[in-house]
């Protein structure tokens, strides 16, 4: 693979409509731009309207006649996941490429609506339920694809299976590890699944190394203070690079499913979009399979593979 693809290697999405999540700011603003540049149609998925406005102006100014639309979801809430699939389902006949980006991370213990922890509940759970209640428009656009964005910090993970909601003990970084390896498992079993069932359909994960994007936050939306500023400063890459990885695993023709996409220099810190082979080392089907029964449980969700 190209040490130095960038986003002027994508194809044109003339004809595709591209679900992104989290797309009004850091790595889903990016590949929303991205997007808009390469003429695909996009459905900007965002909690805060107000910010989703302003990220929509911009596409707008960027790109001018941009088909784009705001779509709000709260991916920590569960009726708000099922209201906009069904919102979009109406919408839109079909669904080529989704890319589950919004994410929170490292913030201090709170249940979503459902009762999850906030951490496994927004980054895993609402996905999960995401990509579930849309799968039908996805199995019936011909070579669709799902990109999950997970982290370098979940190289380093376990899923605590006893301790899921927290009850037993909470620390922010563990929680946050936990619901990035989720994402990563998820997105190979769900690739696995598709497979099996001959369709054209992928899943692939990707992580963008460490990059300056609004997660420092810690999920409030506030900027992080100026300690906090400069070290991610100092040691990250800008969010547009940092969005390479993604628009790689969304639009190169390379793509064939079950990968994990990360930047190519040193520990996959910073760089260009490559094969990243630890997903081999911490892929684990007898913990994949127990995730996914456990978040088909916990949302309601069940994955019809045969909608098509």
């Amino acid at each position: 693979m190209s040490s130095v693809w960038t986003k002027g290697n994508m194809p044109d999405c003339s004809g595709k409509t591209v679900v992104i999540t989290g797309a009004n700011s850091g790595i889903g603003l990016e590949a929303a731009i991205a997007m808009a540049e390469k003429n695909a149609t996009l459905v900007l998925a965002v909690r805060n309207m107000e910010k989703g406005q302003a990220a929509l102006a911009k596409i707008k100014a960027i790109q001018l006649g941009v088909q784009a639309e705001l779509m709000q979801l709260d991916l920590a809430d569960l009726e708000s996941v099922r209201a906009f699939a069904a919102t979009f389902m109406q919408r839109y006949t079909s669904l080529d490429i989704l890319i589950n980006n919004a994410g929170i991370m490292n913030t201090p213990y709170r249940l979503t609506q459902d009762g999850f922890e906030s951490q496994f509940g927004s980054n895993h759970l609402g996905h999960y339920a995401l990509t579930g209640l849309l799968l039908p428009r996805l199995l019936s656009t011909p070579a669709s694809r799902i990109v999950t964005l997970s982290s370098i910090a979940a190289h380093n993970g376990r899923i605590d299976f006893d301790n899921l909601d927290g009850a037993k003990g909470y620390n922010s970084w563990k929680f946050y590890v936990q619901s990035k390896l989720a994402n990563m498992l998820f997105a190979r079993e769900l690739n696995n699944k598709l497979a099996e069932q001959g369709l054209s359909t992928v899943s692939v994960a990707c992580h963008p190394g460490f990059s300056n994007t609004n997660l420092m936050s810690f999920g409030s939306g506030k900027r992080a203070n100026p300690f906090m500023r400069l070290l991610t400063y100092l040691g990250t890459q800008p969010a547009h690079m940092g969005a390479l990885p993604t628009l790689y695993s969304a639009a190169s023709p390379n793509i064939k499913g079950g990968e994990y996409i990360g930047p190519d220099g040193r520990g996959g810190r910073k760089g260009y979009p490559t094969i990243d082979p630890i997903i081999n080392r911490l892929y684990d089907a007898n913990v994949s399979h127990r995730l996914w029964e456990v978040s088909e449980k916990l949302t309601g969700v069940t994955f019809a593979f045969d909608q098509q």
